[in-house]
């Protein structure tokens, strides 16, 4: 039985602009800049760089507000009123209102060297050993399975099978042995291991045989699980060797390269530059942010749009192609004015939010002492601008800041709160930094259990417990304290 009824229900949608605006604010500055590039490729009607004032120019400095054209409803250009377009102001307002940007609107690209890859410095090396067609191969599959680390992570007999149905070449893995033997012959020493022990045992074997490289290749071969859990006690019994011995075999091994293809000097892999968006400087005992000036380009709408509307607008009869024409630019100017509206209100939302954030923190910035951190929530700084959280999200999540004390990202300054033994908010940033500062302080011949930690964290007056020592203590990937002992 089919029935028909009515439902009133309010819903709340965000329009296209408030889409936009939004994901204009979590860009970084060189994402921007990417997508402001692309704006302007798609969009005729804008144009970058200074426009002379005693041209014509539009004023759109003014808040636009016009509806949204999403090109699925249908405008007939008489009902365009070209006059909403154009304007008799010289100067826009936009030009006319100050801002708090740095000085550094030149474009600053960062070189990157060419040269040899590391897979290219591995097969050069190779063309000066003498192999047969079938070793070659081999030899050339071998090294492409090399990654960035330096290691072949992969077993012989899978090699086996790829090179059969990927080289047509049918071999053995004795004879892949052999030939992997070679591979792990080229510089760096250590590469084509295939898992870390063998990786130090090459580069150990590659040494002077002085007494502690001898012990630390025994140690390394039969005794591996040992050496990794620091049980001290027995490898001296195992080996029977004094603390002195012992202490000059693990220094042979802490000089070794565990990953052999990371520190290949020739790697010409693309590294990330971090461009900061807000620099803060003390500026006589007082802090001083800017924002950087590439998130506050030069925009305008172009003059030759403006003009061909107010040429539309002069002709008497309009024909059917030069109406389709005016719906076009109306279109792209729309775009145009809700473009360059949509980058102010994302200079001022990061610019209010950085500012709420510095206030914040101002004992941090002027000091550069985690312990002076305060804690922070999004929905602090969020109630402070009185904006969404979700908006300070965006900003705090992909942005960085240059300090006088580094490059930092935002979101670091944000920690949850605990009580100290006076009652007072702390932040869990102070805790973790005094509790690494325990940590390096400790004696490293008998480090402190996270039970120890608690109490000592609890004496200077931070009572947590002992699993949130341990839960801080992986945060700061710091290892327990079996493994943090030394001899």
């Amino acid at each position: 039985m089919l029935k028909q009824q009515l439902n009133f229900k309010l819903s709340q949608k965000l329009s296209p602009q408030q889409i936009q605006l939004m994901k204009l604010i979590q860009l970084p500055t060189q994402a921007f800049e990417q997508r402001l590039s692309q704006e302007m490729e798609e969009n005729p009607a804008l144009e970058g760089g200074k426009e002379e004032s005693d041209t014509y120019e539009d004023d759109y400095g003014d808040t636009y507000e016009d509806d949204y054209d999403d090109g699925n409803e249908s405008i007939d250009a008489d009902e365009i009123n070209v006059d909403e377009y154009l304007s008799d102001d010289e100067i826009p307002s936009y030009k006319l209102s100050s801002n708090n940007y740095s000085a550094d609107d030149e474009e600053k690209q960062m070189p990157y060297a060419s040269g040899t890859s590391f897979n290219q410095h591995l097969l050069q090396q190779l063309n000066t050993y003498r192999l047969d067609e079938e070793e070659h191969e081999i030899a050339l599959f071998l090294v492409g399975s090399v990654d960035e680390s330096g290691y072949i992570r992969r077993e012989l007999r899978d090699i086996l099978d790829d090179l059969a149905f990927t080289q047509n070449v049918y071999t053995s893995e004795a004879k892949i042995e052999k030939v992997l033997k070679i591979v792990q012959g080229l510089d760096p020493a250590g590469v084509a291991a295939r898992d870390l022990q063998e990786c130090l045992l090459i580069q150990l074997r590659r040494k002077e045989a002085t007494p502690p490289v001898a012990l630390a290749i025994a140690i390394l071969d039969d005794a591996f699980d040992h050496f990794t859990k620091k049980h001290y006690k027995k490898l001296l019994q195992k080996f029977d060797i004094s603390e002195d011995q012992l202490r000059d075999a693990i220094h042979e091994i802490e000089g070794l390269n565990p990953k052999p293809g990371g520190t290949y000097s020739g790697n010409t892999r693309m590294v990330e530059h971090v461009v900061p968006d807000f620099s803060i400087k003390i500026v006589d005992g007082e802090l001083d942010l800017t924002l950087n000036g590439r998130n506050a380009p030069e925009l305008h709408v172009s003059r030759d749009y403006t003009n061909m509307l107010k040429g539309y607008k002069e002709t008497k009869e309009k024909s059917k192609k030069q109406k389709d024409a005016i719906l076009f630019i109306k279109q792209k100017l729309d775009s145009a004015k809700w473009f360059i509206e949509a980058i102010k209100q994302r200079q001022q939302t990061l610019f209010v939010t950085m500012n709420s954030i510095m206030q914040h923190q101002e004992e941090y910035f002027l000091t550069g002492d985690e312990r002076k951190l305060k804690p922070m929530i999004l929905k602090d700084i969020a109630d402070k601008i009185d904006m969404d959280v979700s908006t300070v999200s965006r900003v705090a999540n992909s942005k960085y800041v240059d300090t006088p004390y580094g490059t930092k990202l935002i979101k670091e300054f944000f920690s949850e709160s605990m009580k100290n033994d006076q009652g007072e908010d702390v932040s869990t940033r102070e805790i973790k930094k005094i509790l690494e500062m325990t940590i390096a302080d400790e004696n490293k011949r008998k480090p402190h259990t996270d039970d120890k930690l608690a109490k000592i964290l609890k004496e200077k007056g931070y009572p947590i417990a002992r699993r949130t020592v341990a839960k801080y203590r992986e945060q700061l990937d710091l290892p327990v304290a079996r493994l943090r002992k030394e001899i």
